[in-house]
Order: C-alpha cells, then sequence, then structure tokens
C-alpha cells in the first residue's frame, strides 16, 4: 500500500511530495544570486509606471486649486522674461493657486522662485533627462518622473489651467497637448494663457492662416487660447476658472 503523501503548505496552496517545492517564498524572494534581466522587462516596467502614478496621485491629491507654468529652461537669471516669470509666480502664489512647473532651471525656476518666496506651494515635476541635475532649489513640493506620460498627466490633472511663456520643443508639447485635450473635450472649462504676445505672435499667424485655411482646424480652435502680456490678466483668467463648489464624489 502507498503511503500518504506529507503535506505541505505555500501560503495557501497545499502541496504533496510530487509538487513540493525546496525553498520558501522568502527565501526565494531574499536570494540575490541569479538572472537580473527580469527588471529590464516590460511587465516589471508597468509596475514601475505604476508607482509613478500612485506616488503623483498620493502626493497631490490635497494640493488645492493650482496652474501649471511653463517656457524654456534655457532662460538665464537676468533675463527679463525671467523676472517676469518670476513676478508671475509670486502673483499666483498670493492669489491662493500653487505654482506647478516642471522643476528645472530658467523659467520653471523663476515661476517657483516667486510662488515660494510669496510664501506659496511651489511645486517641481521633474523628469530624468541626461542633461538636467534634478529640481531647482524654489521647490518645496517635488517629485521626480522616469516616464513622460506620467508627468504629463499630473499636469493637467491637478491644475486649473495653463500660462505658457516663451520656451522650446518641450513647451510646444505642454502647449499643444493642452489644446488637443481642449478640442476633444478630453478636460472642459481649461484657459490656456500665451504669455507674450511678440514671442508668440508669429505661431499664431501660422495657425489662423495655413492650418486654418487648410481646413484641418476650426476657427472656433483660435479661441481656446488668450494672448496677453499682463501677469494680472493671466492670473485673473486662472481664477476665474476656479470651481465654485466641490463636484460630489462618485462612488469607485
Amino acid at each position: 500500500m502507498e503511503e500518504p503523501e506529507h503535506w505541505h503548505w505555500q501560503g495557501p496552496v497545499v502541496r504533496g511530495e510530487r509538487t513540493a517545492t525546496h525553498s520558501t517564498t522568502d527565501q526565494r524572494l531574499l536570494e540575490s544570486r541569479g538572472a537580473t534581466d527580469w527588471v529590464h522587462t516590460d511587465p516589471w516596467r508597468v509596475l514601475r509606471i505604476q508607482s509613478e502614478f500612485i506616488d503623483g496621485f498620493g502626493t497631490l491629491a490635497e494640493l488645492g486649486p493650482a496652474v501649471s507654468v511653463f517656457g524654456s529652461a534655457r532662460t538665464p537669471r537676468d533675463h527679463p522674461m525671467y523676472v517676469t516669470a518670476e513676478r508671475l509666480g509670486g502673483k499666483l502664489a498670493r492669489a491662493g493657486l500653487a505654482v506647478i512647473t516642471g522643476g528645472g532651471p530658467g523659467i520653471m525656476e523663476a515661476a517657483n522662485k516667486g510662488a515660494a518666496e510669496a510664501g506659496g506651494v511651489s511645486v517641481g515635476l521633474g523628469i530624468e533627462l541626461p542633461f538636467e541635475s534634478g529640481l531647482n532649489p524654489y521647490v518645496n513640493l517635488g517629485i521626480n518622473f522616469r516616464y513622460f506620460f506620467a508627468r504629463k498627466t499630473m499636469f493637467v490633472k491637478y491644475a486649473q489651467g495653463f500660462v505658457v511663456l516663451p520656451g522650446g520643443f518641450g513647451t510646444l508639447d505642454e502647449l499643444f497637448e493642452a489644446l488637443t485635450l481642449v478640442q476633444t473635450q478630453k478636460v472642459t472649462s481649461f484657459p490656456v494663457v500665451l504669455f507674450d504676445s511678440d514671442y508668440w505672435s508669429g505661431l499664431i499667424r501660422w495657425l489662423s492662416s495655413t492650418p486654418l485655411d487648410h481646413g484641418t482646424i476650426s476657427a472656433s480652435d483660435l479661441e481656446m487660447f488668450t494672448v496677453t502680456d499682463d501677469a494680472d490678466e493671466a492670473v485673473a483668467l486662472m481664477l476665474a476658472n476656479q470651481p465654485t463648489a466641490a463636484a460630489p464624489r462618485r462612488p469607485e
């Protein structure tokens, strides 16, 4: 007669001798030897992506009213636009709005500096890049991201509007992403302000002619943004978009 098998518990699983493993789950978890290719696989990347969203949501969920400010990382501290961005950041903070930037140098640093020195919340959402060295010193709430798309979600989700100062490809990327979200009604009542009419005039002339003439945008699309040289007007447009009451929570 065959001897009965001895049972081995593996968490909630019961294994007989024929199917038993010869180490515990903790032993395998803490085992430092073996191949390391798994840390570069897509399933592991999915977990990293998930963690970035969790960290972002958890950190910013109670931020309160905020505005995302974009502009060039290459603007030097002695440039007039740096001074303007610093003043704008201060005005936003004194109006009770947190200031969110990409956390880098240039315009981002200036807006963070103005907000921080005005006693406001100065948020920096950094990104892992080979040529940037972390968050600027005026950030008082910061997160560093690996993935652009996770970072971009935070810029939109936790801001009630964008103020876009002169900048390059990165700034244009954020601008057109915001306009696309408004155009496709993925976000509603979301003001976009282009600051410095002289800088943006060429782009606006092109939008008003070539894409419009070719029918690839509508005339109403050109009303999705406001161009100004007045920091007070930019702040007023952001304040006008504050929700009057909290929306009722939906069941999860």
